[in-house]
């Protein structure tokens, strides 16, 4: 197998890919010769992402229990799951609302842990979580984020001893170019203060999640792409 030449042929899930991270992943299988469905609860990204990337949609969110179930159920195994969804919310834990450090922890580990539950993946296949800075260079003001990350990170060697010969890896990136950082840095930002002095494209971040998702001996590994901020 010569880079991602193995995906050609193979069916790739990638839930939160209407947007950021996650559609690069998409865009990148499917250029690789992957049949790419993508899973999102907001039906108008949802649509333009399909637009863009090509492939299926499916309209769903990782909490409804009951519906993630209902959907693996109809559906034949994947080659490959890459989970990038999240709907996080930072402050002081004085600050943030209980109820959205809870919703926070929701989103980041029981989405996961819900995906993971029901997944259906050939064996030789792979699941492949996400991570982020907020837990594996923990600052303040990101107590929420930092203990669902976490809560991810240790998931994740869990599920590679239980699933296997399935493979699970976790890639935590650092920051990243996608509309929910431009929302919160702008542009005219100065450069982040680590080795690579600059924020990643999504691209850059798809690139080692699908390096994960093929290898097949990689499992229960948490790769950080982070520009070098976990060294500052």
């Amino acid at each position: 197998m010569t880079g991602f030449d193995g995906l050609a042929g193979q069916h790739v899930l990638v839930v939160g890919g209407s947007s950021g991270i996650g559609q690069a992943v998409a865009a990148m299988a499917a250029r690789h010769g992957a049949s790419v469905t993508i899973a999102g609860r907001d039906a108008a990204r949802l649509a333009a992402a399909v637009a863009t990337v090509g492939g299926e949609g499916a309209a769903l969110d990782m909490l409804d229990e009951t519906a993630v179930e209902a959907f693996f159920a109809s559906r034949e195994p994947f080659d490959h799951v890459i989970v990038t969804a999240a709907q996080l919310r930072s402050g002081p834990i004085r600050d943030l609302p209980l109820a959205d450090a809870k919703a926070t922890f929701d989103s980041k580990f029981w989405g996961s842990y819900v995906i993971a539950r029901h997944a259906k993946i050939v064996d030789g296949g792979s699941l492949t979580l996400t991570l982020g800075a907020g837990g594996r260079r923990p600052r303040a003001g990101r107590a929420a984020v930092a203990a669902a990350t976490v809560a991810v990170e240790g998931l994740t060697r869990v599920l590679a001893s239980e699933f296997a010969p399935v493979r699970v890896n976790c890639v935590s990136p650092g920051l990243v170019d996608t509309p929910l950082l431009r929302s919160v840095r702008p542009a005219s930002s100065p450069p982040p203060p680590q080795p690579v002095a600059r924020v990643a494209s999504p691209e850059e971040i798809a690139f080692q999640i699908l390096a994960c998702a093929v290898n097949p001996f990689m499992t229960g590994a948490i790769v950080d792409v982070d520009g070098g901020l976990a060294l500052t």
